[in-house]
Formats: structure tokens, sequence, C-alpha cells
């Protein structure tokens, strides 16, 4: 054959050899798992799913021990759907030597002569505390949702702006016992290896771990059951979410919603698998999960529940979520209210959930124009003569009141009509504020025209709480 003829025979073996490789990479991608190959578009991860019934000797242990030690525990577990999935004690508590959270005092627990589980022969390292880390093993997208939220992050947020905290005029023991059951400690050990009786026990929704990671999925999914029912139950966030700053357990339970749950709660399907909860078929009137977490029509669930909110009602000024300076959403409202309103459409139509909207839009302005900003200007009208000084804050009157009409009266109010009880929006809410305002101008009327200061609350009680903004979360103070 002469080299002008053998050129096309050897470029057609070559292009035959060259589409046989390619498929054959092809078919091996096929094989392989999505994420060898990350240029793909819309493959979808292959998620698999499998349950191993036998157990370590050293899992069997702790369940045999606390089955004996710890009887309610133990039960809890059994009825979990972790029991039936055969997650075990070890699979969540277990650590390694070298984790900070390792319990020393468990090793103890090897070293019995009454239980033929305490034995050396089943020590293993645990750690006592359980986190979102330990729970991202199972449920990383769940976890990952949960770490941008403001619950995650809700410890930096009050650091940043809560003045009980940032000017020390509450103490250690109101702490603890207070604010942060909600919004979580700072977890620490003691020389021991133990951790510190200030941090713990702790369920707070902004805890700090100490493996670094934020949060407490117990806070919602108590232990040892971690029910989805539990979660989805209004009293989860009751536990929280009441009182004079922000009842939304008690406007829920005023609302036509919290009256279709007590009437009809014992009804709803509370044991639906995640993702597949539906309003109408598994429940009648939403929850609070049901609204800002749960999948509904076509928006998904999320763990995230700084999602669907386009009004930051819980700021002095009402904001977007994006421009809350504590915490600015990486959000985009509108987007965010189209996804809620989506979720109220599945029970409402279009027009009410629209009109329903322009009146929290009109309770806002409401809010911010005739009560927050005149009160703010008295305020700093004040300052600027002199006639309060900043701080101490809560040392006059005038300031308490001032801190009571936003965080008070005008939560109550704007969320009262976002929640829909109007008990809550008008006589808990905008007529306290009407009352509120009308005092804070009397005595500014009166410090203004005679020029005197306002009296100084001298006496404090309670004050004395660290106010170093704890370097876990800020880094170390600078000099």
């Amino acid at each position: 054959m002469d080299k002008a003829r053998r050129w096309p025979a050897i470029a057609a073996a070559f292009t035959l050899l060259l589409g046989t490789a390619l498929f054959a990479l092809a078919q091996d991608k096929k094989a392989a798992p999505p994420e060898a190959d990350k240029t793909q578009a819309n493959f979808p991860l292959v998620k698999e799913f499998r349950i191993e019934r036998g157990m370590s000797k050293q899992g069997q242990a702790c369940i045999e021990c606390h089955k004996v030690e710890t009887p309610g525990l133990f039960a809890d577990w059994a009825a979990s759907r972790h029991a039936a999935a055969n997650i075990t004690c070890i699979d969540c508590h277990q650590a390694q030597e070298f984790d900070a959270d390792v319990t020393k005092k468990h090793y103890k627990q090897y070293e019995r002569s009454d239980n033929k589980w305490g034995t050396a022969e089943y020590r293993v390292p645990i750690a006592g505390v359980v986190t979102p880390k330990d729970c991202s093993r199972c449920h990383p997208d769940e976890v990952k949702q949960y770490s941008r939220s403001k619950h995650a992050n809700t410890l930096e947020i009050i650091w940043k702006i809560d003045p009980w905290l940032n000017q020390g005029l509450n103490n250690a023991t109101e702490r603890t016992a207070g604010c942060y059951a909600c919004h979580g400690t700072v977890l620490k050990t003691n020389d021991k290896g133990e951790l510190e009786t200030s941090t713990w026990p702790n369920v707070g929704v902004g805890r700090l771990n100490l493996d670094g990671s934020l949060g407490s999925c117990t806070s919602c999914h108590t232990r040892h059951r971690f029910s989805v029912m539990d979660a989805r139950k209004p009293e989860a966030c009751g536990q929280c979410h009441l009182g004079p700053d922000h009842p939304q357990m008690e406007i829920f339970t005023e609302s036509k919603h919290g009256d279709i749950y007590a009437a009809f709660g014992k009804t709803y399907n509370w044991t639906a698998a995640p993702g597949t909860w539906t309003p109408g078929v598994d429940y009648r009137g939403p929850t609070c999960a049901s609204c800002h977490m749960s999948g509904s029509g076509p928006v998904l669930g999320s763990h995230d529940v700084t999602e669907r909110l386009s009004w930051e009602l819980q700021a002095p000024l009402t904001v977007r979520p994006q421009d809350f300076a504590a915490f600015p959403a990486k959000t985009n409202w509108e987007v965010e209210r189209k996804k809620m309103q989506s979720v109220c459409n599945q029970c409402h139509s279009a027009t009410w959930t629209e009109d329903h909207y322009a009146r929290i839009d009109a309770v806002v302005k409401n809010y911010n124009e005739l009560y927050y900003k005149p009160a703010k200007a008295l305020l700093d009208e004040l300052y600027a003569k002199k006639l309060i000084t900043e701080k101490p804050f809560f040392h006059t009157k005038f300031q308490w009141d001032f801190y009571e009409l936003w965080h008070h009266e005008g939560r109550r109010a704007r969320m009262g009509t976002a929640m829909m009880a109007p008990d809550y929006a008008w006589w808990h809410g905008f007529y306290e504020c009407k009352k509120r305002l009308c005092e804070l101008g009397e005595q500014a009327h009166h410090m203004l025209s005679t020029n005197t200061p306002a009296y100084t609350y001298d006496n404090f009680p309670g004050t004395g709480g660290d106010t170093t903004r704890p370097p876990e979360l800020f880094g170390p103070k600078k000099p």
C-alpha cells in the first residue's frame, strides 16, 4: 500500500480507537460516583442508604448499660427513628481521644465491678455533648442550612446589639439562667476536663460548642427521641418565643391558625417523613415549622429560619433582613417573600395572601414613622444636650421606656399583625406604643424646657456581668 492510500486507513483506525476509548470512558464515568465529574450539568448525586443491623461490642455495651443506669433515656431512644435505623449511642457520642469535648468522667464507667458492661473491654472516648458537627455526619444539608441561620448565630447577634451584655447591666447568674438558656452559652471545660457548670447544661440555639460548631439540634428535636413530631409542634418554638418581647407562642395561640391547631391538632399526621408533610393532607392549619421551615408546595424545606422573611420585625427600626447590620441575611427579601407567599397559597387565595402582606407593609411603615423615629429623635436630642448620658443605658426612665417601645410594644404590634393576632397588634402593641410615646414626650418636654437632666438610677441592682465579647466568637480582644 503506498503512502497516499495508507494515511486514510491509519486515520480511520485512529478515529475508531478514539471513539472506543471515549465510549469506555463515558461508561466508566456513569459507573463512578457522580462527584467524580463535577462538570456534568443536572446530574443528581446518588444517595446511598444502607442499614447495618450489627453493632460493635462497645455500642452494645452503651445500650445495655444505659438500659439500667438511665432507663428513661434508653426508652426514649428505643422508640426513636434512630433506633429503627440502628443508630445507637456510640454513633452520635463517640469521639477521638484528643477531642476537646471528651468527657473524662465517663472513663470511670469502665472501672466498675457491679456492671458487666462497665469494664475496660468496652472503653471508648465519649463526648457528652452532641453537636451539629456530629449530626452532620448523617444530616449534612440540614446542618449547613442551620449554620447560616439567625438561630445558629444568635449569640454573636446579641453580643453585637445588647446593652445588657455589652454594659454589664446583668450579672453572670442572670445571664446563665435567662439569656443563655435560649441564645446559648460558650461551652468551656475546667481544669479536670469536665464542662463548667456556668456553661452546661445548655441547649441554646446559638451555643458555641467545643468542636467549633454552632447551635444545638436538641433545642427543637429533644433528646433522645429526636422526634420530627416534637419539632413540628408550636410548643417547641414556644420554649423561647414567648413573653413580653417576642410572644410568638401567645400570638399563634390567639390566631386562627392556633385555634385550628387547638381544635384539630390531635388529628394531624405529625410523623410524616421529612419533605412529605403536606398541608390539607397531613395537617389542616399550619404551625411555626410549616410556615418557616417545612416544605410546602413548590417550596423546599429548610433549617434556616432566616429564609422566607421579608422584614426584620424584631429590630428597633424595621429593615429588610439583608439590611440588619448585626447579621445581614444573604438572601433577597423579594425572593424570600415569594417563597412564604407560596406557602400561604397552599391554603389561601393569592388575593388573600397579597392583601395580608399589604397590611404588614402598612403596619411596618406606621410603626417606623409614627413611633420609633419620633422616639429616637427625642432620645438623640436629649443625648446631644447632655440631659441623658448614653452609658450606662437603663439608668434613666426615658431610656428604659424607649427600649420597651421597640423591644416590647413595637415588636408585639408588628409580629401580631404578621401572624394575625389583632389583640397583640392593637391592645398589646400600638395601644401601648401610643401610650409609651406620649409619656416619652412628656419626660422630654420637662427636661428640655427646664434644662433638667434625667434622674439617674444609681442603685442599679444585679450588675457586674463580664463585658468582654467571647474571643471564641470575635477573636482576641485588640489592645
